[in-house]
This record gives C-alpha cells, structure tokens and sequence, in this order.
C-alpha cells in the first residue's frame, strides 16, 4: 500500500485531490500501530510452553523488534508527511501560475492557451512530454498526451495526433477556443499552421510573450528551487582551485570543473531562450581568448572548440599572469542560478584587481539601490556611471565587442526577464531573479569581473550566491 501511493504520487500531475488522498491513506492510525505491535508478543499460552530463560531471551528480542518496527513505522510517516507537504506547495504552485495566466488571458480577451513547449510545459505541469497542455481562461486544465505512458491524473487524456483535439474537446465537454494564444516564438512554422488548421480560432495570441512575462515573478516553490540550486553551484567553486595543475589548457581546466559540477548534481543541460544560443555547461575564458567576440547573445565571447560552437574555452594554455573568468552554469535544480569568479595564474597587473575591485563596487551598489518599483534601465545606467568614473569604459563588457547589457533574469532558462539595458522599459517586482553581471576583459591577460544571482525582495535585494569574490590566485 505505501509504495503503491509512492508511484500514484509520483505518476500523477499533482492536480487532483486523489494523490493527496492516497498519501493519507498510507497512515497508521494510532490503534492499527498498537495492533502491528501488540502482535509481535508471546500470548499466555506460548509463555507456559518455554523455558524461562528462552523466554526472556524471545521477549527481548521481540521487544527491540517492536521498537524497530515502531520506529521503521514513525520514520515511514515522517517520510510521507515531508511527501505530502512537497505535492501540496507544488499543488498550490502550479494553481498560482495558472491563475497568473488565466488573468492575463482575460485581460486580453484569449479563451485558450494551447502549450506544447518543454520549458512551458514543465512550468505549468512540473513535466516534460509530448503532447499539449490547455488551459482555458476559466476553468480547469487538461492534458493531451502522446507519450510518455503513464501519466495519470484528472483530464489526463492520450491521443495520437494534434488533429484528434477537436473531438477530444466535444467528449470532454470543452469549447473550442474563438481566442486562441499557441507559441509563436518557439513552435515551428509548419507546427504552427498545423494548429490554426485544426482550432481556426478567430484570432491568434503569442503565449511564448504572454509566458514570459509571467515567468519574470517567481513562486515561492521556484525562490526555494534557486536557493537551493545556489547552495550547490557554490559548493563547486568552493572546489575550483583543487582543479587546477600547472601545465594545463582552458579545456584540460574546465573539464575537471565539468567533472566536479556533475558529481554535486548538475543537470549538465544549459537552458536559453533564442535560436544560435548553444553552449554546454558554461565558459571559461582565459588570457587573450577573452577579447574573442561571439555571435551569441551572450556577455562575453570567446573562440570556442570548433566553428560550429564559437564560444568559451578553446585551448588555450594557462601561463603566468593570465586571468581565468569561470562563468560554469548552476543547474542544480530546474532553476537556475548564475555566478562568476576569476582565477589568476600567479598576480595579475594592478589594472586587473583594480578592475575587479569596481565590478564589486557596482554589485554593492546595485545591491542597495535595488527594489521593488526601480527602472532596470536605471540600474544599467548606475553601472555605466561608475564603468566612466573609473575611466574604464572602453574594456567594460568587451572590447572588440561590447554587449549592451549588464545583467539578466534567471529561472527555467539563463536568459529570462528582466534585462538590465539602457533601453529597458521593465520595472523590478518582488521575487523577480536576476543576475548581475558587470565585467571588463583587458587586453592580453583576460576577464575579470563577479556576477551573483539576485532576489528581489519587499524591503530590497539580497544576494543568492555567496562564493568568495577577491581574485583567486592557483599559483
């Protein structure tokens, strides 16, 4: 009984009530745990059949043996309470995303969000497979389900093909959608027209904009997925210089970091929105290799492995008086955070702590200025201020090519909103989660610069990622 609970727990969507009751059907009501005990005891008649001795030596043993058994029973429950309560705030999780959702598709009129994305399916189910994901704009939500088998739950139903979503509907007394929001940015052309074809919706939204937003403001479950995600990724830096032997490249460098950040629980998949953003764990950037620009919408370059993916390491040896910025993702949890430290081989020129130093003095006062209500486009400017106080604008955030942004939202993906930009139009909001990243590269020794991950909260900011962050000399 208890495991068959455990699997129906586990397989379900965490939507309907029965996987909270086959969770508290596994309980031991105080009697029944009385009873389970009471018969592991001799009954008068077997205690005139044996010895003294042999009796004694039975009752003790069965005496520890009920204690086991009432502590294996106690520990079970704990166990299953701690599942319980995990499915209830995930329950209440998915509940407030879908209100988030459904009160913006009232406000512009949708009827229908038709979801088939991964990443949007994990946020709005906690799953990912192939299939749909509906949710009307009032209502309950349904889902459609080629594959995998055996996910079970209320409205789940199975199909073959998108074309059986029609019929599907009038069985489950669902109203095809006159308003219809599909994933416009994510899903393919043909993909796209396949679905207008079946619903022939009178109009057609963009649920990729809609989620987006939404997924700006994080829920209290995603807040305790990133601090948890923190505590590992500084856990792996904590490790970075025992990585290091003289001799090494880049690559030989970074894959020993790779190696310690999969044995801390790394998910090893590297999330971004947008096409031509492939990268693989992260990027560390060595000496001169820093200077190298990317085509990707990332803040700083590098040459990369091959031509088909222009970006990070690319082998180059690590020498004296070379800094290393270690940018490796934190995907410990779905949730991600972002953190970079720099490395030196042997010191560094004085430009390069100085450098540095001012990074940290934006991170501090960017810390203190931030809350909810502040412009992001303030907070770029703030950096941009004291980048030219400092008089060390041409190396901030490149040099051959600068990237006009100094920090970004974090969450499902590396490259969420809100964007920290001169242009920006958004305004921070509590439990929003952004990453700042203030970095200079200085030609022929390399990057230097921290980023942290960042909380907003009601009374400010509070920093998630807590790594040291002078310069870490591996000499």
């Amino acid at each position: 009984m208890p495991a068959e609970a455990y699997e129906t727990m586990n397989k379900t969507f965490f939507t309907p009530a029965e996987a909270y009751e086959a969770i508290k059907k596994t309980f031991f009501t105080p009697a029944e745990t009385y009873e389970a005990i009471k018969k592991t005891f001799f009954t008068p008649a077997e205690i005139l059949l044996r010895p003294v001795l042999l009796f004694n030596a039975k009752i003790l043993f069965f005496q520890f043996s009920a204690y086991f058994s009432r502590h294996k029973i106690r520990t079970f429950e704990t166990k299953i309470n701690k599942k319980m309560m995990i499915a209830q705030n995930l329950i209440h999780d998915y509940q407030m995303k879908w209100m988030r959702i459904q009160k913006v598709m009232q406000e512009k009129g949708a009827d229908g969000c038709l979801i088939s994305n991964g990443i949007n399916l994990f946020y709005t189910t906690g799953h990912i497979y192939s299939g749909y994901f509906y949710l009307p704009a009032e209502g309950e939500p349904w889902y459609f389900v080629k594959r995998p088998n055996g996910l079970a739950g209320e409205h789940v139903v199975y199909l073959r093909k998108p074309e059986q979503l029609p019929d599907l509907f009038r069985e489950n007394g669902l109203q095809m959608p006159q308003h219809l929001l599909l994933e416009a940015d994510e899903l393919t052309y043909s993909d796209y027209t396949r679905l207008q074809t079946i619903f022939q919706p009178q109009t057609t939204g963009n649920a990729t904009a809609l989620l987006r937003q939404i997924r700006r403001v994080k829920t209290p479950w995603e807040i305790e997925q990133t601090r948890l995600c923190a505590r590992r990724h500084e856990a792996v830096y904590q490790e970075i210089p025992s990585c290091f032997r003289p001799g090494m490249t880049d690559l030989d460098f970074q894959f020993e970091i790779e190696n310690r950040m999969r044995k801390h629980g790394s998910l090893g998949l590297f999330r971004a929105f947008g096409p031509n953003m492939d990268i693989y764990m992260g990027s560390i950037l060595a000496g001169p290799n820093a200077e190298t620009p990317s085509p990707f919408d990332f803040a700083l370059g590098g040459g990369g492995m091959d031509a088909s993916c222009p970006l990070g390491a690319n082998g180059t040896p690590l020498e004296e008086g070379m800094a290393i910025m270690v940018d490796m993702a934190g995907n410990y949890t779905p949730y991600m955070t972002d953190m970079t430290r720099v490395f030196s081989v042997g010191k560094l020129s004085d430009e390069a702590y100085r450098a540095h130093e001012v990074s940290r003095r934006i991170h501090q006062e960017t810390e203190a200025a931030a809350r909810p209500g502040v412009a992001c486009a303030d907070l770029y400017q703030l950096a941009l201020r004291i980048v030219e106080e400092e008089g060390l604008a041409p190396y901030f955030m490149g040099t051959k090519q600068q990237a006009k942004f100094v920090g970004h939202g974090v969450g499902l993906q590396i490259n969420e909103l809100p964007v920290l930009t001169p242009r920006s139009k958004e305004i921070l909001e509590e439990n929003m989660i952004f990453a700042l990243e203030p970095k200079f590269v200085l030609p022929g020794i390399g990057a230097v610069g921290v980023e942290n991950t960042y909380l907003v909260t009601a009374q400010g900011c509070e920093k998630l990622t807590h790594a040291p962050e002078e310069i870490i000399n591996l000499l």
